[in-house]
């Protein structure tokens, strides 16, 4: 096993892919010369050169674009977009094009691109640039949506990705590149929709992804202290996404509480709540509660930012309310 930052996993799996795939190059704003915004891609520039490493024009939708083409013909992008605030501004290359293409050419033309992109707030950057919409994307047919939270997740589902014929959007938190974790040192992979229980429990599930594990694991910590068990489930990918883990939780624990950093209205987190209610409504002692993020602009004070968020105090709050405390 090798410790390392997730910061440090995803440069060890760009560097595997550029290393091992003579069709693999990065594209994206000052992803070269300045090494990356959150210096995922520090020195690879010197490394590998130009022509891998790609500095881009302040144009996602241009340069996203462009890989969208080079991948169908035989090309394997990664794209990093500096938040994915600013995918937004590519959201038409991305839905529909990138999304559609495989299906409207009846399988003909694949579109294996990776879309690196830095979501959630904690960062103090505001209403524009701390918004969390890979739940957005995980609705659009044709998309897979990844969203790891520790290092080991993310270097296997890097690998994953690497070996998928479908366009991807790899989502990372921007809170989470300081995450430390052990590594294995023989490859791996990390099977794309598959949830993984982190920690087991027995009075509750708790279901979170991304910038919110380390809320419930802060949570399930406290719980704990009064004697709870808390059963911790990592969904790791948004799409696809399989629920017999999820359903054989809830029918151990029989309560559901579920962190999503999106706002409350149309969330992710109320749409796993569905699919929850529908296949396991006889095994429910309680309402599912879903914690989300306010809805209102994020605040740029860090004192309200930390309040609009799921935080653990809200997340306490709600749980002890389904089990009667």
């Amino acid at each position: 096993m090798a410790e390392m930052n997730l910061r440090q996993a995803l440069s060890k799996g760009l560097r595997e892919a550029l290393d091992n795939n003579d069709n693999v190059f990065l594209m994206g704003e000052d992803i070269g010369l300045y090494g990356g915004p959150y210096a995922v891609t520090k020195d690879l520039y010197k490394d590998y050169g130009p022509d891998k490493i790609i500095d881009t024009p302040i144009s996602e939708s241009g340069f996203v674009g462009a890989a969208i083409g080079s991948s169908m013909v035989g090309m394997k992008p990664i794209v990093e977009i500096m938040t994915i605030n600013f995918s937004l501004l590519a959201i038409d290359q991305i839905v529909n094009n990138a999304a559609k293409m495989h299906y409207m050419s009846d399988g003909q033309l694949s579109v294996p691109i990776i879309i690196r992109t830095v979501t959630g707030a904690g960062g103090r950057l505001a209403a524009t640039h701390s918004q969390s919409f890979e739940g957005w994307y995980a609705s659009v047919p044709g998309l897979k949506v990844v969203a790891p939270s520790n290092p080991n997740d993310t270097l296997g589902l890097l690998r994953s990705a690497l070996n998928d014929n479908n366009p991807i959007i790899f989502v990372e938190h921007s809170m989470l590149y300081g995450v430390t974790g052990e590594v294995p040192e023989p490859y791996y992979e990390t099977p794309i929709g598959l949830p993984k229980v982190i920690q087991e429990g027995s009075d509750l599930t708790i279901i979170a992804w991304s910038g919110m594990i380390p809320v419930a694991q802060d949570v399930e910590s406290k719980l704990k202290e009064e004697n709870i068990s808390c059963e911790l489930i990592d969904i790791r990918t948004l799409n696809p996404i399989e629920f017999e883990l999820i359903f054989d939780s809830v029918k151990k624990t029989n309560k559901v509480v579920i962190l999503d950093e999106y706002w409350e209205t149309g969330s992710f987190g109320a749409y796993i709540s569905s699919v929850i209610q529908e296949n396991c409504f006889d095994y429910l002692d309680a309402p599912i509660s879903v914690v989300n993020s306010m809805n209102i602009p994020m605040p740029y004070s860090a004192e309200l930012e930390d309040q609009v968020v799921p935080n653990t105090k809200r997340v306490l709050e709600k749980i002890k309310k389904i089990i009667g405390l």
